[in-house]
């Protein structure tokens, strides 16, 4: 897990480069791609060993929002646009939040159809697109492509958001527990 953490780290710093340098649009590729491997070996390994725990399915969970954060911090950095990067950030937790209470109440975790594998493969294609096109043209033109892509992740986190959050009510009002209505209890 921690090695995956630190390509994921990798993946943002990849971007945060990628508008000036070259090989920033590598790093990306390197980080998101080498992040998602890791990400599958390690729950594919615990599983094949019988050391699957709860404590490993929690990190799994925290860290995958965390390092999504990496990267769009990455292209906010990249493009000193840091509210676009807050808006995107913002919907990656919230989306995050929602995936999980969902579960909770229904005692099913389910996924978007395009979760988090898809959305690694984007940004994995993205960086690879960014470091072609800086070796083939100039790199000013990288920043530019960045944001937009930025802005485009911010609009459809937006409305992605939105329509999990309707179908999330919906979901667990129909197949959810009986709503807890009991007391809230105070321990001293």
């Amino acid at each position: 897990m921690l090695i995956g953490h630190l390509l994921a780290l990798t993946g943002g710093v990849g971007f945060a480069l990628a508008g000036k340098y070259a090989f920033g649009g590598l790093l990306v590729v390197i980080g998101v791609a080498g992040n998602h491997i890791a990400d599958m070996v390690d729950g594919t390994h615990a599983r094949a060993t019988g050391q699957c725990r709860n404590g490993g399915e929690l990190l799994d969970h925290f860290t995958d929002p965390l390092s999504f954060c990496y990267w769009m911090i990455g292209m906010s950095v990249a493009t000193d646009s840091p509210y676009v990067g807050i808006i995107c950030i913002l919907c990656i937790y919230a989306t995050a939040v929602l995936t999980n209470i969902r579960a909770k109440i229904t005692g099913e975790f389910t996924l978007a159809a395009f979760g988090p594998t898809e959305f690694k493969t984007l940004l994995a294609l993205f960086g690879a697109f960014l470091f072609i096109n800086s070796l083939l043209s100039n790199l000013a033109e990288s920043a530019a492509i960045i944001e937009g892509f930025l802005k485009i992740l911010a609009v459809i986190g937006i409305l992605q958001l939105l329509v999990g959050l309707r179908n999330a009510v919906h979901q667990v009002n129909r197949s959810g527990a009986k709503p807890d209505t009991s007391e809230w209890e105070q321990r001293n």
